[in-house]
């Protein structure tokens, strides 16, 4: 059974470098769990859809909880699927800095991420926007 997690989470290091061995990490770990899914960052802050079998992803999900590297970790959005949304993603990276901030403001009272402040559904639908509008990299 397919199943799609969103959450989001605080970096406790911001540093670019902490950054990129998350996404290292999740790149490398991710494939042989089963697992697709899109990180999105922004402001200290992580936005990010796990999806696989329930086990791995309720997995996946545990350890991300028990990370010194995240705090504030907060389950937005959890589903059974019938397919994959990010299938052809290891882990897709969205650069916040590079988005025109008018998508942002589309989602939330400021043109921030700011997943804290709005829905689950509210986070996916940004993030299905962000994918429209070829703003992910790092495709699987």
């Amino acid at each position: 059974m397919l199943v799609r997690l969103l959450y989001a989470s605080r970096a406790v290091d911001t540093s670019p470098a902490a950054i990129e061995a998350i996404l290292t990490q999740s790149r490398q770990h991710n494939p042989g769990s089963g697992i697709t899914g899109v990180l999105c960052y922004g402001g200290g802050i992580f936005l990010q859809a796990i999806e696989g079998g329930r086990a791995a992803v309720s997995d996946l999900y545990g350890h991300i909880q028990r990370d010194p590297r995240h705090k504030d970790v907060e389950l937005l959005h959890y589903e059974e699927i019938t397919e994959r949304r990010f299938g052809g993603w290891t882990m897709g990276q969205v650069n916040l800095s590079k988005i025109n901030h008018s998508i942002l403001l589309k989602y939330s009272e400021k043109p921030e991420l700011d997943p804290y402040a709005v829905s689950g559904k509210v986070s996916f639908a940004l993030l299905e926007e962000l994918m429209a509008t070829a703003s992910i990299i790092g495709r699987a």
